[in-house]
């Protein structure tokens, strides 16, 4: 099977929009970690920044640093997520010894 991996057309100028919807996910995430606890929009933030990036690859538009950037910020997240919970492990263990 033939895979295609240049882009189909040169670059339109357009703004690939599922990076826009990407970021903004990913900022809603980022401030709902702390104030309203909808923290798991990371994890959409982080699938649409990866699909964002093919097709920005893929169809020649602008929105590569935006993709990025919510990538970044969604893995942040997860990653503080889950330092968080390999620390409250032990005291959990600790609660049930006793």
């Amino acid at each position: 099977m033939n895979v295609q991996t240049e882009p189909t057309h040169t670059a339109t100028g357009e703004l690939n929009k599922l990076s826009v919807a990407a970021i903004v996910l990913a900022v809603v995430a980022a401030s709902g970690l702390w104030i309203f606890g909808v923290a798991v929009l990371a994890v959409f933030a982080v699938g649409a920044g990866h699909v964002a990036l093919n097709q920005v690859r893929l169809r020649g538009q602008r929105g590569k640093l935006l993709a990025i950037a919510a990538l970044t910020i969604g893995y942040g997240i997860a990653t503080v997520a889950l330092i968080s919970i390999l620390g409250f492990i032990p005291g959990s263990v600790q609660q049930f010894t006793q």
